[in-house]
């Protein structure tokens, strides 16, 4: 069964939401209820791999304490850096 559109994205709210850190919680779910549904899918899968990587390394690389690998810094991660600075 194949997920839709709109599942993936309440979905990736939900994990967003509940990362294990409530730094990332709070910065991750308000930018997914903000900014998930405007992405395309390819952006959602960036997203996604970047949840994968878990919420202690993207709250590093968003503050800008560790540099972030090639495979991470994508336009999404740019987007929520931004995200976090308003």
């Amino acid at each position: 069964m194949t997920e839709t559109r709109n599942t993936r994205i309440r979905r990736l709210v939900y994990q967003s939401s509940y990362t294990g850190m409530k730094e990332t919680d709070l910065l991750l779910g308000r930018f997914a209820q903000d900014h998930l549904a405007g992405l395309d899918d390819q952006e959602l899968d960036h997203y996604e791999a970047l949840l994968e990587a878990g919420d202690g390394q993207i709250y590093l690389w968003v503050s800008g304490a560790e540099p972030v690998p090639a495979q991470y810094d994508t336009s999404v991660l740019e987007l929520i850096k931004k995200f976090r600075n308003v």
